[in-house]
């Protein structure tokens, strides 16, 4: 591996489009989506945070998801944004593999989190009475530190084998950021075994958690219905709806991108889906969860009124 340093110090990152009349262009909205992206968590965690009446299970596993999001964002977007003002934007050998570390790290935390999320719906809707002693700080703080030691350990795993491969011929990474296909196809070297682990691994996690969500909501779903207060219903209809729509749109995305095989073409693809994945998404989190949270928009207007 000194040998694969020394020959390719550094990638170069060959952006999102070549085109120069449409750099200046993408420069300007994703530089405000990353604004948005950034005020948007950042309020939401604080409020969250400022506001007795969220210190419940559900905005403290929601304060961590706009941290995920936070995270997630700002490892990518600054590189792309300097794809756009740069001419030839490199990254070294070891800050594409921290770069590569935290991807992987951040998405199995938001997947995992996104599951708790569901299971605390379900003991919400499903347990009301025992929600309170169930869902207790120490249990809550527990689910919510499972997700990312999980996430670190897997995280560290796929680097590691991303770190085993030998790199000798071009350098140019075809993305705005380390993303494991397209650095997968300059290795030199065998890529079987990293490209089944990130198989195998991916659709293990993307399925189990995927499978959380499903029978939590095989559950809270008839428990909803037999709710007899209207407004208590549509209460419980409205959390969930907003959870459904950030899991509807996250798993859309992940099962596209990583379940298909590294080529020329879904290099291409999924550069367009990364994104919507890596940009859009953590905007959209906050939005959903404020604009159909009654609770949020209360306690969000009670703030803005003292300020």
């Amino acid at each position: 591996m000194s040998g694969n340093v020394t020959i390719n110090p550094k990638f170069v990152l060959l952006g999102l489009t070549r085109r120069l009349e449409l750099q200046v262009l993408f420069f300007v909205v994703f530089l405000t989506i990353y604004i948005i992206t950034v005020v948007g968590n950042m309020g939401m965690i604080i409020l969250v945070r400022i506001t007795p009446q969220l210190h419940t299970p559900m905005y403290f596993f929601l304060s961590h998801l706009s941290f995920v999001d936070l995270c997630f964002s700002s490892n990518v977007s600054p590189k792309m944004l300097e794809t756009f003002i740069m001419e030839k934007a490199t990254i070294s050998y070891s800050a594409c593999l921290v770069q590569c570390y935290l991807f992987i790290a951040l998405v199995h935390v938001e997947m995992y989190i996104l599951s708790v999320m569901a299971f605390d719906r379900y003991m919400a809707i499903h347990n009301p009475l025992l929600y309170g002693s169930k869902m207790s700080p120490t249990v809550c703080t527990t689910l919510a530190s499972v997700p990312y030691v999980y996430g670190s350990l897997t995280g560290l795993m796929e680097t590691m084998w991303t770190y085993s491969l030998s790199f000798c011929g071009p350098n140019e990474i075809n993305h705005f950021y380390c993303a494991d296909p397209p650095l997968i196809k300059l290795a030199c070297s065998s890529t079987y075994r990293k490209e089944t682990s990130m198989f195998v691994v991916a659709g293990f996690n993307l399925t189990f958690s995927l499978l959380i969500i499903l029978i939590s909501y095989l559950y809270i779903f008839p428990a909803i219905f037999r709710i007899r207060s209207a407004d208590s219903r549509r209460k419980a209809f409205s959390t969930c709806g907003s959870h459904l729509t950030a899991v509807t749109i996250f798993y859309a995305t992940l099962f596209f991108m990583y379940l298909t095989p590294p080529s020329e073409t879904s290099v291409e693809r999924g550069k367009m889906v990364a994104v919507f994945y890596t940009t859009v998404i953590p905007m959209l989190n906050p939005m959903i969860y404020s604009l159909r949270n009654k609770d949020v928009k209360e306690a969000l207007s009670k703030q803005l009124f003292r300020i």
